[in-house]
């Protein structure tokens, strides 16, 4: 199911992945390969290769912004932003249109700013992390990524230079920032008329995928989806959420943007 790009909730983890996973293409043979391949498919028609753009962080100053004193650095303005652009080049390539790099920067740093006004709140919230909370968020980026086990996860990450103990510090800060946006968001039980709403929105573009692809795309039903509706009914409410508590904090917050 499509699901809507969220700052919030497994935004640190997004990010944290999508470096581990950018820094293994940038270091293996195979995935230039297939990235090549994927490029000559996507090549116009009068032959002319199509070129990968590659994201410009020459104008980025090493300190992007400062959020209640917090810094928040080139390194980590760069990690996020080449995740980023990663999958807007892909877009755009499949469209044709041109990135706008400007406005992708200006995005990532506002991004950045809200993501570090909620972790500072969390933060100061007194929120803990469990052990079993941080073993479930383990377990499902273990899933995410296709791994067998914790050990390979942290093994995959310590091989990009991330030591486990970084890994385990962000988990803990993501588990927080979870219960936070849970506390906020309160109980949520999504409407039949929601469901049907979001299920709808699918199935329509489905079908439009198989009207451009000349190939009937096969359309679960209702019942069969309802699980995952049920979480893209909440996860649309949690990002609400999230959005409404950074601009709350951004009122009394001290921010500083050098972008």
């Amino acid at each position: 199911m499509s699901k809507k790009w969220l700052l919030s909730l497994s935004f640190l983890l997004i990010v944290f992945v999508m470096v581990a996973c950018s820094d293994n293409g940038d270091d293996s043979a195979e995935d230039n390969k297939e990235e090549s391949e994927t490029q000559e498919q996507a090549s116009p028609e009068d032959g002319t290769e199509a070129k990968m753009p590659k994201p410009n962080l020459e104008d980025i100053p090493d300190v992007v912004a400062e959020v209640n004193g917090k810094e928040i650095s080139k390194e980590e303005f760069a990690a996020t932003y080449k995740g980023q652009f990663q999958q807007a080049a892909m877009q755009a390539q499949m469209s044709g249109q041109e990135i706008d790099q400007d406005q992708l920067k200006k995005q990532i740093a506002e991004g950045l700013i809200g993501q570090e006004l909620v972790i500072q709140e969390a933060e100061n919230s007194g929120l803990d992390a469990s052990e079993d909370a941080v073993n479930e968020t383990l377990d499902s980026l273990v899933k995410q990524n296709g791994l067998e086990s914790q050990d390979d996860f942290f093994a995959a990450l310590e091989k990009q230079g991330t030591p486990k103990e970084d890994v385990m510090s962000q988990v803990e800060t993501q588990v927080k920032v979870d219960k936070l946006i849970a506390s906020k968001t309160g109980d949520v039980d999504p409407t039949k008329e929601e469901l049907q709403e979001v299920y709808d929105e699918y199935t329509a573009q489905l079908e439009q995928m198989g009207g451009k692809d000349g190939e009937e795309q096969e359309i679960p039903s209702f019942d069969e989806m309802k699980p995952d509706l049920i979480e893209q009914v909440k996860s649309e409410k949690e990002s609400e959420t999230y959005q409404t508590l950074v601009k709350k904090l951004q009122k009394d917050a001290d921010i500083t943007k050098n972008l």
